[in-house]
């Protein structure tokens, strides 16, 4: 394999990326991670070793559902297992209270779409007459033939990754509440949703969501508010949550297993329960998936949509699913699970904005760390029409989730979302003043990890190829090649040396 070995800042020589080979450590075990906690459930040091220990070698498999909350913003660094408790209890209702209003919504556009479709088919309970003549859902079936894994567009250089990105939005308007509709998860008690009605209208201030502490960007969804449902009904129209349900769906069975590693709730879940779960929220065409697999689906389903409901401005995209998948299946709690991939999706909401101002910039990022490090490599870039590096447009959109194996892809994400973390409290700035002598925590490390693994490449690229779809293959054909630690230890590099310029 061609590859340009990098070398240490010469005046940085005696400090060692912690993903070296010499200096990574093992990940956090579940006896440290025990350990880290005082009597009061708090966190001893305000979650500096968490945050160093997952940041250096990532987290023992067995503690991720326990873990990951604190990376992604749920529970607060500082905080005690009664507030946890608090909070996960006030989360819970409020992820309740969406998937009520999701199960209202495909109650209600069912019924418009049976009226629309079968017209006066639809007899009095509601259900429509089928004939020999019914007419099939040739909007999925076609929304599913045009779906190709690894198929990549760039006519006019906006590469659009079938599979992966498919924007449906449209203006914002108001989501049309109708009465009558309104139906329950099978899976809330009754007592479950008479605590939820009653306490849904006694939220107190002191009960506000801990997901981020810092200034985030405008246009961000601001975490530190407490969240009400109403303030979030007016952004969007019916038709469209109808439209991200569509294609939630379409991606959800098509699910790839080789990358799912199921939890064992899921992976031992009945056929029967599978079903009645797919059923809740509308799957359909999923006869030939085994019982994990459509558990897993539909799970995926019901936390997206929540998730459009509670970021219409982002609604659904191709590729979210990509992202949600891997959390779902280390986390069993559906609330939990959820407001996780709220906080992963503060800033990888940005990869799914309908203008791609998002992905512009971080591609721009990406090819000003390829021309710091590397100006013979970016002069072939520039001849080729290529400096704009859309050929890292997949990474860049799904973090690496279809580079990496499964595991990989989460030590990848535990040591960009640690780095995130401190980041959140200000622990880079102060804690860990020393880091500034090698690497800082960086909202970007991913960026810079994918200017790694084009780096890595740099021979071949600039010997053997002479245009933008050569050098796009040779990165869609990473897949199950990279060393992750070897790819942050390069990063690790770049960060050195180019984040005050970049």
């Amino acid at each position: 394999m061609c590859r340009k070995k990098f070398t240490m800042h010469p005046t940085l020589g005696s400090h060692k990326s912690p993903w070296s080979r010499r200096r990574r450590k093992h990940a956090l075990l579940a006896k440290q991670w025990k350990s880290l906690f005082d009597a009061e459930g708090k966190l001893s040091d305000g979650g500096i070793r968490l945050l160093k220990k997952a940041r250096s070698g990532g987290v023992e498999p067995s503690i991720r559902a326990e873990v990951w909350p604190f990376l992604l913003g749920l529970y607060d660094l500082k905080s005690t297992q009664n507030e946890r408790d608090a909070i996960g209890a006030q989360k819970r209702r409020e992820y309740l209270d969406l998937r009520r209003q999701c199960q209202q919504n495909l109650k209600c556009s069912d019924r418009n779409f049976k009226s629309e479709i079968y017209g006066n088919n639809i007899n009095e309970s509601g259900e429509f007459n089928r004939g020999p003549d019914s007419p099939v859902l040739e909007e999925v079936a076609s929304a599913r033939a045009s779906l190709s894994v690894e198929g990549v567009s760039l006519e006019g250089k906006i590469p659009t990754i079938s599979g992966h990105i498919l924007h449906l939005k449209t203006s914002s308007t108001l989501l049309e509440e109708k009465d009558g509709c309104g139906i329950i998860d099978e899976n809330i008690s009754e007592e479950e949703t008479e605590s939820s009605d009653s306490d849904s209208s006694e939220e107190s201030d002191d009960m506000k969501p801990l997901l981020g502490s810092t200034e985030l960007e405008d246009n961000e969804i601001i975490e530190s508010t407490s969240y009400k449902m109403e303030t979030r009904s007016t952004s969007y129209m019916a038709e469209d949550f109808a439209s991200w349900q569509r294609i939630m769906r379409v991606d959800a069975v098509r699910a790839n297993s080789e990358w799912i590693v199921y939890s064992p709730s899921e992976a031992s879940v009945s056929e029967v329960k599978a079903c009645r779960l797919a059923e809740s929220v509308g799957l359909k065409d999923y006869d030939h998936l085994e019982p994990c697999m459509i558990y897993h689906a539909a799970r995926l389903i019901a936390i997206l949509e929540a998730y459009a409901l509670y970021d219409p401005e982002t609604g659904y995209c191709q590729g979210m699913s990509d992202l949600l998948s891997p959390i779902i299946s280390v986390i069993s709690d559906d609330h939990v699970a959820f407001w996780c991939f709220v906080g992963f999706m503060r800033k990888a909401r940005h990869n799914f904005r309908l203008d791609e101002m998002g992905i512009r910039r971080q591609l721009k990022i990406v090819s000003k760390i390829i021309k710091g490090k590397d100006s013979h490599l970016y002069k072939h870039l520039e001849k080729l029409q290529a400096e704009d590096c859309f050929f890292v447009y997949r990474m860049v959109v799904v973090l690496f989730r279809r580079e990496l194996t499964f595991e990989q892809t989460l030590c990848l994400w535990e040591v960009m979302w640690a780095d995130q973390a401190a980041i959140r409290a200000g622990i880079g700035r102060s804690t860990w003043g020393r880091m500034r002598l090698r690497a800082p925590p960086t909202d970007d490390l991913l960026l810079y990890a994918i200017a790694a693994s084009v780096l890595q490449k740099r021979k071949l690229i600039v010997e053997k190829y002479s245009s933008m779809d050569e050098i796009m293959r040779e990165c869609n054909g990473m897949t199950g090649h990279l060393d992750v630690w070897k790819l942050l230890d390069d990063a690790h590099d770049l960060v050195v040396t180019l984040h005050d310029k970049i």
